[in-house]
């Protein structure tokens, strides 16, 4: 008769047998090398079962692909390729074929083009709302704010930049002209007032010396309005940013 694994108890232990089983984790186990639970087995033999499966299904995906060889298949591409362009050159399609090309060699320019394109519209956008919210008191803190915004609001459109509600464009006052920069800078007054220095009034940036009607953002890297916590939080948010300030001051 085998020998039982584990016994709940020390009672339930034949007498006769006591001195092979310990007590573990609250349940007296059979004391041998080698011994696991029939719990853990299965465990085991359900992982087993799992990996085996795991295994096939991958060996089974990988076995498509044999006897393939990836530059062959490159060559093949290539040569099909050729052949497309054989049979529009000998259909007299030679426009054709010149496009063909045209357009694969360009991809690449094309696509860093565009990025150049994005780069250029966000630095731009950026200078044009900086220096209208600049007029109406901008927080030195709200810089990374406002030209998020004007970013997610705001397309160059023939080298102006002009607000847009997704593709359509959005109008001014008057309903029929597209809104401008100071529009929408105003608009912002009203509706982030915490953007703004509170106690400024309307109208240009000042001088710099301090009155309440100055509305003139204070740069933290001149040097009369040095600020070196502001500067810090500028580089950090926006170094694009941070670098147009260091080069104004």
């Amino acid at each position: 008769m085998p020998l039982k694994y584990k016994f709940a108890t020390k009672q339930e232990i034949p007498a006769e047998l006591q001195t092979f089983y310990v007590e573990r984790d609250g349940a007296w186990l059979l004391d041998a090398d080698g011994v696991v639970s029939q719990s853990k087995l299965d465990e085991f033999r359900q992982n087993n079962i799992t990996l085996t499966k795991s295994l096939r299904t991958a060996t089974d995906e990988l076995k498509r692909f044999e006897g393939i060889d990836p530059d062959a298949v490159r060559q093949l591409a290539e040569d099909k390729r050729k052949l497309e362009e054989a049979q529009q050159l000998k259909a007299g399609e030679v426009d054709k074929v010149i496009e063909t090309r045209l357009k694969t060699a360009l991809a690449p320019v094309v696509a860093e083009r565009d990025a150049a394109n994005a780069r250029l519209s966000a630095v731009l956008i950026d200078n044009a709302v900086v220096s209208e919210a600049t007029k109406r008191g901008l927080r030195p803190t709200a810089l990374t704010d406002i030209t998020a915004r004007a970013r997610q609001t705001f397309k160059l459109v023939n080298g102006v930049p002009q607000a847009f509600d997704g593709d359509v464009p959005r109008f001014g006052k008057d309903g029929t002209s597209p809104m401008t920069l100071a529009e929408w800078v105003d608009a912002l007054v009203s509706d982030a007032p915490h953007l703004f220095e509170a106690n400024a009034g309307g109208g240009a940036a000042g001088s710099g010396g301090g009155a309440a009607g100055n509305r003139s953002v204070k740069n933290p890297f001149r040097k009369e309005t040095f600020n070196l916590t502001e500067l810090m939080k500028i580089q950090k948010n926006d170094p694009a940013l941070a670098a147009r300030l260091k080069a104004a001051a």
